[in-house]
């Protein structure tokens, strides 16, 4: 075996132009998978993230959409059915009319519980002015809607909610990049809700994921939990099932090309070696008649295959990672960001040039068995 690795090694040696060739080829397949596998894996987590980065991932609602009454101890049995939830919180969402003057406007105003909200939404990150509601009657509007009715910190506001009017203090504005969510939400505490419709309760209970592609798996365990509750499951997974095609369209695509690539880099190989044998017949053909195994012949071409790929899959990372590095330099969004924020997985990369190497390996297998099967006889017949 280490005769084979050594004669191989001087085959390489001696052609070197030809060498450098093959590793480029298997450089450029190998940077080619690792630049798409980090951009789809990029654009994924940036458009799951836009999407349901400050939602809910699975959301439990009374399933005549009447108020859950024991909301707390839902809950918390929601908390003990999966150690996937990072948070879970209730909500109080009732529809109703903001009016100054003679001006009106439509809003959900939203009763939270801004400790644990305010891990899904980021209210505290998202607001331009003022400040959280913390007392009831206190309340945080969308930009637009400042801007709709000419609205100021500090300023009282009536709103009517299924037929009552409250008046309600304005004590921040914030900005959640959703054109339709600042014109329609106002957000307060949960209590302010109650206190308005005179009813303890809250109209579902929201929560985030550790994992949200585990989604759907944790709204069957709920559902067969409270079903007999009155209560359902709604899931991002459901809601947004044509996002989840086009993610597994990307990566359809990207496994393609990737496929793609490899299949050229085995057939690249393949023939470079195979001619290289025909090449070195004479070197075979000495070397057999010296006494070397056919199986050691077949060996020399199996370990070119290998330090190829070696020295590819190396390459490849590192041309790989300078590709990723120069996209998320030079093509930038306006403010600076990287138009699609590449995802740099290790495990991903260390698979790529594992792949790069075993297809090496395999490439040299058809140039190997015709090593091993050329005799001396040949070789003088041919020469």
């Amino acid at each position: 075996m280490k005769l084979a690795f050594q004669i191989a090694w001087r085959f390489l040696m001696s052609a070197k132009r030809q060498t450098l060739v093959i590793i480029l080829g298997i450089s450029v397949g190998v940077s080619v998978q690792v630049f798409i596998g980090s951009l789809i894996s990029g654009l994924q987590n940036s458009l799951v993230d836009t999407t349901i980065g400050s939602s809910s991932h699975v959301s439990v609602v009374d399933q005549e959409g009447a108020l859950i009454s024991n909301y707390t101890s839902v809950q918390q049995n929601m908390e003990t059915q999966s150690d996937l939830f990072s948070v879970t919180t209730p909500v109080f969402d009732l529809p109703g009319i903001l009016e100054k003057d003679e001006d009106k406007t439509e809003i959900l105003y939203r009763g939270l519980v801004f400790d644990s909200a305010n891990q899904i939404y980021k209210f505290d990150e998202k607001l331009v002015s003022g400040r959280l509601p913390q007392a009831n009657y206190e309340v945080a509007l969308g930009i637009a809607i400042k801007e709709e009715l000419n609205l100021n910190l500090g300023d009282t506001i009536a709103i009517e909610i299924i037929g009552q009017m409250k008046t309600l203090t304005i004590v921040g504005f914030f900005d959640l990049s959703v054109a339709q969510l600042n014109r329609s939400w106002g957000v307060g505490t949960i209590e302010t809700m109650q206190d308005i419709t005179g009813q303890v309760g809250a109209t579902k209970i929201e929560s985030q994921l550790l994992k949200p592609f585990e989604a759907e798996n944790v709204s069957l365990i709920l559902d067969s939990t409270f079903s007999n509750q009155g209560l359902k499951t709604l899931n991002w997974m459901v809601e947004n099932e044509s996002l989840l095609s086009g993610l597994q369209g990307q990566s359809i695509s990207s496994l393609m090309i990737q496929i793609f690539v490899i299949i050229s880099v085995v057939l690249g190989i393949s023939s470079t070696l195979a001619i290289t044998v025909m090449q070195k017949s004479r070197q075979i053909g000495i070397m057999k008649a010296m006494g070397i195994k056919d199986r050691d012949a077949s060996f020399v071409f199996l370990s070119e295959g290998f330090i190829l790929g070696i020295f590819g899959a190396i390459g490849g990372v590192l041309l790989g990672l300078g590709l990723s590095y120069a996209f998320t330099t030079f093509a930038l969004n306006a403010d600076g960001t990287p138009v699609v924020p590449l995802f740099i997985d290790p495990g991903f990369i260390a698979l790529s040039g594992g792949i790069a190497l075993i297809a090496s390996t395999i490439a040299a297998l058809t140039p190997a068995i015709k090593s091993s099967k050329l005799t001396v006889i040949e070789v003088i017949r041919n020469a």
